[in-house]
């Protein structure tokens, strides 16, 4: 589901149930102006089950929204103040959207630079594959050799193709690299921070809010801290200053942000969520502008392979021609 129609959704339908409509009648006015299908469906179908009297509760157990926000609804349910959480995941879906949509960008710009130099030297090879194949009565000399040549290159920018589009697909691939690369980094600290936040501001304890996190992180260097953290919890460690050892993947300055609110852990979190995501859109918008120079040189480094040989044949070509 798109983050940003999430984000309007939970914004209009809190607005909605603050001015004393009723849960159902929001649901079906807010559906019809959507255009995400699947939330449209997933929403259809909530409305249906709580026309029948399901409680929301069941009837969010039973459907296709994320995890998180499931749980939160029901958090914010059983607290009577479902308003106030709708605009807090609200806004928590809003920030994510806008920052996850930057980075896709990014990870989709090399990609389309990467499919256009093999269009680019598909089209080359060919067209010069055919003048060298000529050979011209054997005045040049090597000719076969450097019709591979020519090749080399689309192969090469193929198969990095192919190696990108894989890592985009596959999700352990996308979640690998998510915790190792530069501004990916930094958004799932943010990301992850903000849940634990939020999770904490509706009530939740921080022993459960740390579980939950960790199976939302399944399977990433996250999760295996996250749980030494609850365990810690459990034990009678209450707080982030009682935290130490090996907290990797999350760096020093995050604990140091966690640690200054004191008792407040949901402020450390939160605190470290904002500057987080600070600083993931700020290298992401470093990258994006490097991106632009960097593709132009490699793209005419490319084109100059292709090209170099050739001239190369055609200076041979017109040697022996002029002897």
């Amino acid at each position: 589901m798109k983050l940003d129609e999430l984000a309007f959704f939970n914004q209009q339908l809190g607005l909605m149930l603050k001015q004393g409509m009723p849960l159902e009648g929001s649901l079906r006015q807010l559906a019809a102006g959507l255009r995400d299908a699947g939330l449209r469906a997933e929403l259809a179908r909530l409305e249906d089950e709580l026309s029948l009297g399901t409680p929301l509760a069941q009837a969010l157990d039973g459907g296709k929204l994320p995890v998180f926000y499931r749980r939160m609804v029901q958090i914010g349910a059983r607290g009577n103040d479902l308003p106030a959480m709708l605009q807090l995941l609200a806004d928590h879906y809003q920030r994510t959207g806008v920052l996850w949509t930057r980075l896709k960008g990014l990870m989709v710009y090399p990609l389309l630079v990467i499919l256009v130099a093999f269009g680019l030297t598909t089209l080359l090879s060919v067209i010069f594959s055919h003048f060298l194949a000529d050979n011209h009565g054997g005045l040049v000399p090597n000719s076969d050799r450097m019709v591979l040549l020519l090749w080399v290159t689309p192969v090469l920018l193929g198969l990095l193709g192919v190696v990108a589009t894989l890592v985009m697909v596959l999700p352990r691939a996308r979640t690998w690299l998510r915790w190792r690369l530069p501004a990916f980094r930094e958004a799932s600290l943010a990301q992850l921070a903000s849940t634990i936040a939020l999770m904490l501001r509706g009530g939740t304890p921080l022993p459960e809010a740390l579980a939950f996190a960790g199976s939302l992180e399944e399977g990433t260097p996250a999760a295996a801290t996250l749980a030494r953290w609850k365990e810690r919890v459990a034990a009678g460690d209450g707080g982030p200053s009682q935290w130490s050892g090996d907290a990797r993947p999350f760096p020093p300055l995050f604990m140091w942000l966690l640690r200054q609110r004191g008792e407040d852990v949901a402020g450390g979190f939160q605190n470290a969520a904002n500057l987080y995501q600070s600083r993931a859109a700020h290298q992401s918008e470093l990258l994006l502008y490097c991106a632009l120079p960097v593709s132009v040189l490699l793209l005419g480094q490319v084109v100059f392979w292709q090209v170099a040989p050739v001239v190369q044949s055609m200076v041979q070509l017109l040697n022996a021609l002029g002897d």
